[in-house]
């Protein structure tokens, strides 16, 4: 359930930005990359902070068309899709092994003291020096059983969820919105104007996108994926600002990034009411097929405006991105030291990379 609810919020929670540190945060932990590496730090239920980090290949580098205006937002945006989808499964494989591993330890341990007590007669060692190989060996081999098993286990996981996600995200953000404002319009006819129609079709999709993202906020587990979004806000303006990336420091920061994933949503949703009103279309269904065709347009357009708006901060772009900074009040909460120090391993491993295939990475 926290992995369907991650997925369904992973827009929200990972950045875009190709040319900027960014970052995600997953189950228990935090995904950093820059623009050659990503690293990601996930903390188990024991307190052990487990990382991964590999070098990354920047598109636009291969396919300088893939830099071009409008068309960089939507090959970014689907890149950062792809990769923090990755770093979800990561994270959801780390929390199954340390449970499998647990459970298979147990049960293989049990086994072992049965077996070191049958053949205590016949084999001349001491019981508590077979006991204890019998033990190591069998964590051992629950280790390696679970990772093998809980990849599995994901895999199909990951699948069923990619499926539901789509589903979802039409149903939700795209056929009931426009449903809801059709049978509107049939009560009252005023409503049927190519503008009044389209500002209630995005009133509706506001809304039900606000209640989701309120909604699971309530979930315990959910919150603590908001801390560690926070965790990786604070990280970034910390390492933004060129400041030591230590705790005590990173935690003076704020939660609210105006590159956040939310900010970019919320700027999408509002610049599809404008894009709606354009297309002449009256019936359900082209209108319907005009929202799904259109997205990877508005996705471009809404991604040059929150780069334009992280790089100036006073300007009337800028002001659009504001619903996002305050819905962030939501998607991000206060993180813990220990939650704050997971991001901050994270982007270490990511710089550390980074140096190595990209070299030294300079914020301007």
């Amino acid at each position: 359930m926290r992995f369907l609810v991650a997925v369904q919020l992973l827009p929200a929670l990972e950045s875009g930005e190709e040319t900027l540190v960014g970052g995600q945060a997953v189950l228990e932990g935090v995904m950093m990359r820059s623009p050659h590496a990503w690293a990601i730090a996930c903390r188990k239920p024991s307190g052990e902070v487990v990382t991964m980090s590999e070098p990354l290949a920047r598109p636009s580098d291969k396919h300088k068309w893939m830099a071009w205006p409008i068309v960089r937002g939507v090959m970014t945006l689907g890149y950062a899709m792809n990769l923090g989808y990755r770093a979800l499964r990561f994270s959801a494989n780390v929390a199954l092994e340390d449970v499998m591993t647990n459970e298979s330890a147990k049960s293989n341990v049990e086994a072992g003291s049965s077996h070191v007590e049958t053949a205590a007669s016949a084999v001349p060692l001491k019981q508590s020096e077979a006991e204890s190989s019998t033990k190591a060996d069998a964590q051992g081999s629950a280790k390696s059983q679970s990772r093998e098993k809980a990849a599995t286990l994901s895999g199909w996981l990951a699948a069923a969820n990619v499926i539901i996600s789509l589903a979802f995200f039409i149903f939700m953000y795209k056929y009931l919105p426009l449903l809801a404002a059709t049978e509107l319009k049939k009560a009252n006819p005023a409503l049927g104007g190519q503008i009044a129609f389209n500002l209630v079709d995005g009133a509706v999709r506001l809304i039900l996108f606000l209640l989701f993202i309120w909604g699971v906020s309530l979930f315990p587990d959910i919150r603590r994926v908001y801390q560690y979004h926070g965790a990786e806000h604070k990280t970034v303006f910390a390492f933004e600002d060129g400041k030591p990336l230590e705790t005590s420091v990173v935690q003076k920061y704020s939660t609210y990034h105006p590159r956040c994933g939310t900010s970019f949503l919320m700027t999408v949703m509002l610049i599809s009411i404008g894009f709606y009103m354009l297309i002449p279309f009256t019936t359900f269904w082209a209108r319907f097929a005009s929202r799904i065709v259109l997205l990877p347009v508005i996705a471009g357009v809404s991604y040059e405006i929150i780069r334009f708006a992280a790089k100036h901060r006073g300007s009337l772009f800028a002001l659009m991105t504001a619903p996002g900074l305050w819905l962030q009040r939501i998607t991000t909460q206060p993180p813990s030291d220990d939650q704050a120090q997971c991001a901050i391993t994270a982007l270490d491993h990511a710089m550390d990379l980074e140096k190595e295939h990209g070299g030294e990475l300079v914020i301007a």
